[in-house]
C-alpha cells in the first residue's frame, strides 16, 4: 500500500508518516526538501504551489492513499482535484476543528455541528476547501476523506492559548521570573488537546478505509482541561507559582492585532469544546488516546526545559504583555479613584 503525504514533516504529520511505516505502508514525502526524510521514507522534491513541477515528478505515478496536510483554501484543493484525479484511491484533507461554528450553539461538538467561523480567516479558508472537496465527491465521485484535528501538539513544546512568533518559551520565561502570565477570559473554559502520537493511530486506521470515503471525522482526545489548569500544570512543572491575569478575549482580540487574537481566540480558544469521537472510534477501534493531557503538558514543559535550542526569546511579545498588564493595572487604579 502506497501513501504519497503532501508535507510529511510536520507536527501532526511526522506521527503519522511513522505509524504508517511501522504498519507497513509505503510512504511517499512530497516537499521541497528543507527537512532531512526519515529512514525507510521515499522523497519527491516538489513544491506542490508549482503544479506543473508536481506533474512532472509524479509522472504516472498511482497512489492507495494522497494525504494533504499544507491545503489552506479552496484554491488549494482545486489544484489537489487536478493532480490526482484519478491517480489515488483515497484523499486525506486536513481541515480543522477551529471550522466548527463559533460562538458555539452547544459546547458538545459532534461532525455534524455546522461550519461557520466569522471570527477566522484560517477557519474560512478549511471550510472553503471543504465544500470544494465534497462537490467534487458528489458530482464526480472524488474519493475525499475529511480529517479535523483540533489542538493538536508532539510533546516538544507545551501548548497555551496565545504566544508570540516565537512559540511559548516566553510564557514559561514569564512564569520562572515570576511576571503575570494572560489568560484569556477567566480561565474556566474547557479546552481539549491531544498528542500527535494519538492522533496518528486515528488517522492511519482511516488510510485505505473504503467505509471513510465521503466522510468528515475529528481526532480528538476525550479529555479536557479548563485554561486555569492548563496553565497551573504548566507552572507546577516549572516550579514555580503562577500568577494569572484573566483578561476579556475580546479587549485582547482589539489590542493584538499584530497576532490576530481575534480569529485564535473569539474563533476557537475562548469557546469551550467537547468532543464527541464516536464516529472515529466506529471505524477505527484501535483509537484510544494514551498520553493524558497531564501527562502531556508535563513532558513537553520539561523537554523545553532540557533543551536550550527550543528556548528562543521573544521580546516583543514579552513587551506586549507587559503593555497589557500595565493597561489592567491602571484601570483597577482608576476605578479605585472614583
Amino acid at each position: 500500500m502506497k501513501i504519497l503525504m503532501i508535507g510529511g514533516t510536520g507536527t501532526i504529520s511526522t506521527s503519522v508518516a511513522a505509524l504508517a511505516r511501522k504498519r507497513g505502508w509505503e510512504v511517499i514525502l512530497l516537499n521541497r526538501g528543507n527537512k532531512p526524510i526519515p529512514q525507510g521514507m521515499q522523497s519527491i522534491q516538489a513544491d506542490i504551489h508549482d503544479e506543473a513541477s508536481v506533474v512532472e515528478a509524479i509522472g504516472d505515478m498511482q497512489f492507495d492513499v494522497v494525504a494533504e496536510f499544507i491545503g489552506y483554501d479552496g484554491a488549494d484543493v482545486e489544484r489537489d482535484i487536478r493532480l490526482f484525479r484519478n491517480k489515488t484511491k483515497q484523499y486525506i484533507y486536513i481541515s480543522s476543528a477551529s471550522a466548527y461554528q463559533k460562538p458555539t450553539a452547544n459546547y458538545l461538538i459532534t461532525e455534524s455541528t455546522p461550519l461557520v467561523n466569522p471570527y477566522w480567516d484560517y477557519s474560512r479558508g478549511k471550510i472553503e476547501a471543504e465544500n470544494v472537496l465534497m462537490t467534487a465527491y458528489r458530482e464526480e465521485g472524488f474519493p475525499v476523506t475529511i480529517v479535523r484535528p483540533s489542538h493538536t501538539y508532539n510533546g516538544t513544546k507545551p501548548p497555551v492559548s496565545l504566544h508570540g512568533d516565537q512559540g511559548s518559551w516566553q510564557i514559561i520565561k514569564r512564569i520562572l521570573e515570576g511576571k503575570a502570565v494572560i489568560i484569556p477570559g477567566d480561565g474556566t473554559s474547557q479546552w481539549t488537546l491531544t498528542h500527535a502520537d494519538d492522533f496518528a493511530k486515528g488517522y492511519v486506521g482511516l488510510m485505505g478505509n473504503i467505509h471513510a470515503i465521503g466522510n468528515a471525522y475529528h481526532i480528538t482526545s476525550d479529555e479536557s482541561m479548563t485554561w486555569n489548569q492548563i496553565y497551573e500544570t504548566i507552572a507546577a512543572e516549572v516550579g514555580k507559582p503562577l500568577h494569572p491575569l484573566h483578561v476579556s478575549s475580546d479587549f485582547l482580540g482589539r489590542h493584538g492585532e499584530v497576532y490576530d487574537f481575534t480569529g485564535q481566540l473569539l474563533g476557537d480558544k475562548a469557546c469551550t469544546v467537547v468532543f464527541d469521537n464516536t464516529k472515529i472510534k466506529s471505524l477505527v477501534p484501535d483509537f484510544v488516546c494514551k498520553v493524558s493531557m497531564t501527562e502531556g503538558l508535563r513532558k513537553s514543559t520539561r523537554y523545553m526545559l532540557e533543551h536550550p535550542e527550543l528556548q528562543i526569546e521573544d521580546p516583543e511579545f514579552d513587551l506586549w504583555c507587559d503593555r497589557i498588564v500595565a493597561a489592567c493595572q491602571a484601570a483597577d487604579e482608576a476605578f479605585e479613584d472614583l
